[in-house]
């Protein structure tokens, strides 16, 4: 399996539970790996594979307008979006907030999952 990455993704996000969360959007930073057909390669053709432009335009959309009181749920959402939007069999992701708490430079969540349920590439449940 072949993989896109897209690092240091910042998007404004609406996630939280404390009040000064609740107050404004927060500038997040994603980091993702998902996988992708192998015939993207082999044909050298953007249909065959995921466009990740259309990714990130999609979760920036998504992100602007909903509200998550937990990260983690913000997490899986993302996932959730590029297994069914974008049929990728295997992501990874990770969240970060960006200075909510003094002396913390990132708080944040790692999610890993395939699509069939396996946690890495090739690994049976």
């Amino acid at each position: 399996m072949d993989f896109i990455f897209v690092e240091g993704l910042r998007v404004q996000a609406w996630v939280g539970v404390y009040p000064r969360e609740k107050a404004a959007a927060q500038t997040l930073e994603l980091n993702l790996t998902f996988g992708v057909p192998d015939a993207a390669a082999e044909r050298d053709d953007l249909a065959d594979t995921i466009d990740y432009a259309e990714v990130v335009e999609r979760i920036r959309k998504e992100l602007a307008t909903r509200h998550f009181n937990l990260i983690e749920t913000l997490g899986e959402f993302v996932v959730k979006l590029l297994f069914d939007e974008f049929s990728a069999p295997w992501v990874k992701i990770r969240i970060a907030k960006i200075g909510v708490m003094k002396g913390v430079g990132r708080v944040g969540v790692f999610i890993q999952r395939g699509r069939d349920g396996r946690t890495f590439p090739g690994e049976t449940p």
